[in-house]
């Protein structure tokens, strides 16, 4: 499994690589989700230093609060933040029981 530094690295090198033979604008959403909340600040920085313009949070992994922290951090610093929906199925997909999807994402509001 890729570190995310060397991951974050790579794919920025890929990016400006494309651009410039491409002369179009590339992207990739780097993941920030990480086991804490600091760690996934240091991971949106990181992001924002090598000029990524979005960092993606898997927000039913890294929780409520989780989300709202890289949210606010985004916020401040010009990032934009792309929810994805990891897990999601395991709640939302289920006939008998679960949470409907647009709940969760009230819910994330």
């Amino acid at each position: 499994f890729m570190r995310w530094r060397d991951r974050f690295l790579f794919c920025a090198e890929a990016i400006y690589k494309a651009q410039a033979e491409t002369g179009e604008i590339k992207g990739h959403y780097l993941n920030a989700t990480a086991g804490t909340c600091e760690e996934m600040i240091k991971r949106a920085v990181f992001a924002r230093e090598l000029g990524a313009p979005i960092v993606m949070h898997d927000y039913l992994t890294g929780g409520f609060t989780a989300n709202t922290s890289l949210a606010h951090y985004c916020r401040d610093n010009g990032l934009l933040l792309h929810i994805h929906r990891a897990m999601h199925a395991v709640i939302d997909r289920q006939k008998n029981h679960g949470i409907h999807f647009r709940v969760l994402a009230k819910a994330l509001r």
